[in-house]
């Protein structure tokens, strides 16, 4: 059933000139939207556009200055969540709403009952949840503890949790960024089995090629307007680009590069495992100077170990890490001195400090050299000025330097934090997740900026769950499975597919 078809009684969802401001900022202006039984939207737009105040919104978390929402024909209360639940509204949030000390199972059933009533349905919430994972793809332990899932396990628990609650309207916030290829492929064929059934959806996506396979319509966002909206039909890809950032975008080429000597190397790594996350197994990895080295997985298969270990927040416990100068003791300090900038995977947890303003955040892994520090006294205005640099040269939507980072949407942290590691001409650049929640125009930015610094000589490790991102970016391509690391592929020498199995652990399987 297409919107053309659908008539005014198959409203279930109506947003009506929703206007949201903070301070001189307007994040919504005047926005208007229906959505019909049965139907997928898609949500483009920038970083900043106000794709995520809007959504607020209409989950109470934020209450519009201007105009109303309706819910099946009757007005939503602004600002309670509650009555978003209770309405129907589903919600998986780019930024995860979990209980860290609590179970997943715990998390799931946390405000569906009265905490006393909880322990007497945990077997029927276990089937429940047992039924929604096997149906929807998403497998994770129900008792593990929150706060030791990986990023990408914690995903999965947010989405299981509005399935959960029998969402009749679901909004999904980059849903796919933790699964597999056949894993997506799932998803998205569960959610059309939804749709036909009367699921309505709102998707949020920076993949376009998802966009054009789940949606009917696709609505795009800029600076808080409404700048257009089309039949996915009737559009492609590179249209769509071209209405999120107003002009045409195009992928930076990829130059062949004749590698130069190993920045670092790694012998039968072994690693310690962390909860439900394993640690290395016998990993042998070079990463040359003059070249992207892509690590393709499934998240939480080790790439975090890895990507700790080379940041000196990991040790061995068997096997060596091997540098051309090497330090006595591998620590996150010896790392910077080695010339290892890091892009972490977890902006919020390990990237930032939420209350530190952007200059400090800017810094942190420099505050102690020149210019920003002399005989122990910390020079603001010079670092004020690095800062300011940063916000115009990777367009970092904010008031200015001295506010705190927690005030900036995730894609403009995201810039902060590439800017912060790449200004910094590093030997070796760890990129985890490097395009993470941003859009088009800023990944394409951030990829043209990491491919000249591989051609300046870097070392990239570029980890990533997005294959096209691994594909389209890496000089040679490794997968990740329980911690153990394939062969490594040339570019293009493997298909899409072929590493999806790869990442599934057929491909070690057949190895074996």
């Amino acid at each position: 059933m297409t919107a053309q078809t659908l008539g005014a009684q198959d409203v279930v969802l109506r947003l009506n000139q929703i206007t949201k401001r903070f301070g001189a900022l307007t994040a919504n202006d005047a926005i208007s939207l229906t959505l019909h039984r049965g139907e997928v939207i898609a949500l483009l737009g920038e970083n900043g556009a106000g794709k995520t105040t809007l959504m607020n919104i209409l989950f109470g978390q934020y209450t519009a200055d201007e105009g109303s929402v309706e819910v099946f024909g009757h007005p939503l209360p602004p600002g309670n969540p509650r009555a978003a639940l209770a309405a129907g509204l589903g919600m998986v949030h780019q930024h995860f709403t979990l209980a860290d000390n609590l179970t997943v199972l715990e998390n799931i059933q946390l405000g569906t009952a009265p905490l006393w009533r909880m322990a007497l349905g945990v077997a029927a919430a276990r089937a429940k949840l047992a039924r929604l994972a096997a149906d929807f793809g998403l497998e994770v332990d129900p008792d593990a503890q929150v706060g030791s899932l990986t990023v990408g396990e914690r995903q999965r628990v947010e989405i299981l949790k509005a399935l959960y609650r029998d969402a009749r309207i679901l909004i999904l916030d980059e849903p796919t960024a933790v699964l597999t290829p056949q894993e997506s492929d799932a998803l998205f064929d569960t959610l059309r089995r939804a749709v036909a059934t009367g699921l309505s959806v709102i998707f949020i996506s920076h993949k376009l090629h998802e966009v054009m396979a789940l949606s009917s319509r696709v609505l795009v966002l800029r600076h808080g307007r409404l700048v257009g909206q089309v039949a996915t039909a009737e559009t492609d890809r590179h249209a769509l680009a071209a209405m999120m950032v107003g002009a045409e975008v195009a992928a930076p080429a990829v130059a062949p590069m004749t590698p130069g000597p190993a920045r670092l190397t790694l012998q039968a790594a072994c690693t310690r495992d962390r909860g439900t996350a394993p640690g290395l197994k016998a990993v042998s990895l070079a990463l040359r100077a003059g070249q992207i080295t892509g690590l393709a997985g499934v998240s939480g298969n080790g790439q975090s170990a890895l990507s700790d270990l080379i940041s000196g927040l990991e040790t061995l416990t068997s096997g060596r890490l091997d540098l051309p100068a090497p330090p006595p003791k591998w620590t996150p300090r010896a790392a910077v001195a080695a010339g290892i900038a890091r892009i972490p995977e977890d902006r919020h947890k390990t990237g930032t400090i939420a209350d530190f303003s952007l200059t400090e955040n800017a810094i942190l892994e420099t505050y102690n050299q020149p210019p920003y520090s002399h005989r122990g006294l910390m020079n603001w205005a010079a670092a004020e000025a690095h800062t300011a640099k940063l916000i115009e040269t990777y367009d970092v939507r904010c008031p200015g330097p001295s506010g705190p980072i927690r005030q900036l949407s995730g894609g403009n942290m995201q810039k902060l934090i590439l800017g912060r590691v790449l200004e910094l001409s590093p030997r070796i650049i760890l990129a985890n997740q490097p395009v993470r929640g941003l859009d088009i125009g800023a990944i394409t930015y951030v990829h043209g900026r990491l491919l000249a610094a591989r051609d300046a000589g870097a070392a990239v490790l570029l980890i990533s769950e997005d294959l096209d991102e691994i594909m389209g970016l890496s000089d040679v391509i490794h997968v990740m499975s329980e911690g153990r690391l394939s062969p490594e592929f040339a570019r293009g020498a493997l298909s899409a597919a072929e590493l999806g199995l790869w990442m599934a652990g057929q491909g070690f399987s057949d190895a074996a």
